[in-house]
């Protein structure tokens, strides 16, 4: 292997596979010539025969596949040649993971679009990149490379069908890679994704035609500014056909948008729909749009209720080829949030949920913290905007089905950089092979996918399996219980967003306040507050508006209580905090000693590397604990039960 962690290794030996074709099959497809190169390299089969088959099976729909056992092998068959190249990797994988006795898969990915979001610049760096430097940019130049094809490889393996290659945040010039200069190798690039079955896009400058002294605006509603638009798609498409859309932030920390012109999001999204649509591009346009300029002492404004409040009012005012990215919860990917009140009430636009497993806010890949059981927990939180007894949860929502759209999907900002091992942290990688499967198919357990991980990278060690299992099952809760308590969030050094900082936060502009007092803790988001609890659907609302209904993880977030209110746990505010923080350093020394215990049992490199992460994850862990414990000790004077040192 040219790097650690790459899952679905080429292998040395091919075993004499024979891969044959049905006549309907098209072999000049570079992605079939890429499944069958898979196939007859990447395992073992010791002269199995596989084939492969275009059927006329509509239950697969436009990517399923169909992988069954045959006497003489393994026949695959798809309705299209990306369902072909799903089924092959899914038969790598079965045959890696020793499931091939009795094999009879069907597979139909429930989302239609499964993207990851790079936030690389062109200069080579990432904004919020915690795994080296992009391999995608290097000196404002598109890098294509084996690493490149590899990665391809990778993602294809785990059934991604969408990748955008460049930060949200697009700098420097206006147009980057939309201009003439750049889209030759934009255009190698996405035919190399395409050999896999994955649709480039790109991060779009709004404000682009403003540097154009033919046009100086960004108004939608203006004909030039249309117009530059569809000039410019069109010199973009034709260097670049096989080019998914473009994904657009307007109107959000600093980046202009329709808001600048008096307009609102959908007039913004639908101008740049119209002039892509030809093309069948879409636009996927962001709903992290909040005022980022606010007043720490301003009681009323709630940047949770932004989203709500620009987009809510604007459904089924967006045109069929824009997607509504929305984020997992209505602040910024912390450790614990309630899911975002819009999902199920646009029930006309489409929507997409976008997920960070770059760890920004949990542990930055210094960190273990494997977050696939939250975003289980997210999909399958119920909306309720079906009403009492008809269940409407989120992954049904993203996925289309519930109101029946066409488009929508999951996406998460990748954690990838050009480190050894793609992701800093041996077990990070965990997270972008879970949310690979978890984006395929929603049902999958944590559990599952962590096992299918372990196994692919670790082999089938029992004891390997069993620890390393633990470790990454324990380590979401711990990282939550070490650092934020009861749903507050950040508490972090601002802009670097990593290690703790009480109050790094609290006079800033951001809106993102805990409003500590010697007293009470917390912000009011009932009725007598911001208002922000009664933007869920009917029986939510009901639950978050009062603390003796909402969930004791989440209750600092929607109510304001004295550090002496009973929790549903029986503990105080302040005790869990000092509970919580001592648990979550115990949880941390107890996987530590988990990995030492596999020395011998995981490859020596992988082993060091881990454990030197979990040695350092031990002792951050404790500056979090004393940190967090300590300001809120000298905050209340209130002693711990328990009789442990507080600072």
């Amino acid at each position: 292997m040219k790097y650690t962690s790459l899952w679905l290794h080429q292998s040395a030996e091919g075993g004499g596979a024979l891969v044959s074709t049905d006549a309907s099959v098209p072999t000049a497809s570079a992605v079939i010539e890429n499944a069958v190169r898979e196939l007859e390299t990447a395992v073992p089969l010791k002269g199995e025969q596989v084939r492969l088959s275009l059927s006329g099976e509509q239950s697969l729909g436009v990517e399923g596949y169909a992988l069954t056992k045959t006497a003489e092998g393994y026949t695959i068959s798809a309705c299209s040649e990306q369902g072909l190249i799903y089924g092959a990797f899914s038969l790598i994988r079965q045959k890696r993971l020793g499931l091939t006795e009795e094999l009879s898969v069907t597979e139909v990915p429930k989302n239609p679009l499964r993207m990851l979001n790079h936030w690389d610049n062109m200069d080579g760096s990432i904004e919020r990149g915690y795994a080296g430097e992009s391999f995608f940019f290097e000196k404002d130049t598109i890098v294509i490379n084996e690493r490149t094809k590899d990665y391809a490889r990778l993602l294809c393996s785990l059934g991604f069908n969408g990748i955008v290659i460049n930060n949200v945040n697009v700098k420097g010039e206006a147009c980057r890679l939309i201009d003439e200069k750049q889209l030759p190798r934009v255009a190698e690039l996405s035919a190399l994704f395409a050999s896999y079955g994955i649709r480039l896009y790109l991060s779009l400058n709004y404000a682009a035609p403003v540097e154009d002294a033919s046009v100086g605006s960004a108004d939608p509603l203006n004909e030039k500014v249309a117009a530059w638009w569809e000039k410019k798609f069109n010199e973009v498409y034709r260097a670049v056909p096989t080019l998914g859309g473009f994904l657009v932030k307007a109107d959000s920390e600093g980046r202009p948008g329709p808001f600048s012109y008096g307009r609102d999001q959908a007039e913004g999204a639908n101008m740049l729909a119209r002039a892509v649509k030809k093309h069948e591009g879409l636009i996927i346009w962001r709903c992290f749009v909040y005022n980022c300029q606010q007043d720490w002492r301003d009681l009323k404004t709630d940047r949770a209720r932004s989203a709500y409040d620009y987009f809510h009012d604007l459904d089924g005012r967006f045109d069929d080829n824009v997607i509504l990215q929305i984020k997992n919860g209505p602040m910024d990917f912390q450790v614990r949030e309630p899911v975002s009140p819009l999902f199920g009430q646009m029930p006309k636009t489409n929507q997409m949920i976008e997920f960070q497993i770059a760890q920004e806010y949990t542990g930055q890949q210094r960190h273990v913290c494997y977050l696939i059981p939250w975003f289980k927990e997210v999909l399958e939180f119920d909306t309720c905007v079906l009403g009492e007894g008809k269940e409407a949860t989120v992954r049904d929502v993203v996925s289309g089905r519930l109101f029946s759209r066409a488009a929508g999907g999951i996406c998460a900002v990748t954690n990838t950089g050009n480190d050894m091992n793609w992701t800093g942290h041996d077990l990070a990688a965990a997270n972008l092979y879970g949310f690979g499967r978890l984006a395929f198919d929603p049902a999958l357990s944590a559990e599952e996918i962590a096992t299918e991980w372990i196994r692919l990278t670790y082999g089938d060690d029992e004891k390997v399996i069993e620890n390393v299992k633990k470790i990454l099952m324990m380590s979401w809760p711990a990282y939550e219980k070490y650092t934020a308590p009861l749903g507050i969030g950040w508490m972090v050094v601002p802009n670097t967003h990593y290690g703790p900082d009480p109050d790094g936060y609290e006079y800033s502009r951001w809106g993102t306040y805990h409003k500590a007092t010697c007293r009470e803790i917390g912000v009011e988001r009932n009725a007598g507050g911001t208002g922000y609890a009664g933007l869920y659907a009917g029986p939510l609302a009901s639950r978050f508006e009062k603390p003796e209904t909402t969930p004791d993880e989440l209750i600092l977030f929607f109510h304001r209580l004295p550090y002496d209110y009973v929790l549903h746990s029986g503990k105080t505010v302040i005790q869990h905090i000092y509970d919580s923080h001592f648990e979550g350093v115990s949880d941390v020394d107890e996987m530590a000693a988990l990995w030492e215990a596999l020395e011998g049992a995981v490859e020596p490199g992988a082993f060091r590397r881990v454990k030197e992460r979990l040695d350092y994850q031990r002792e951050h862990a404790r500056e979090w604990r004393d940190v967090i414990n300590s300001y809120f000790y000298r905050k209340t004077l209130i002693a711990d039960d328990r009789g442990r040192e507080l600072y």
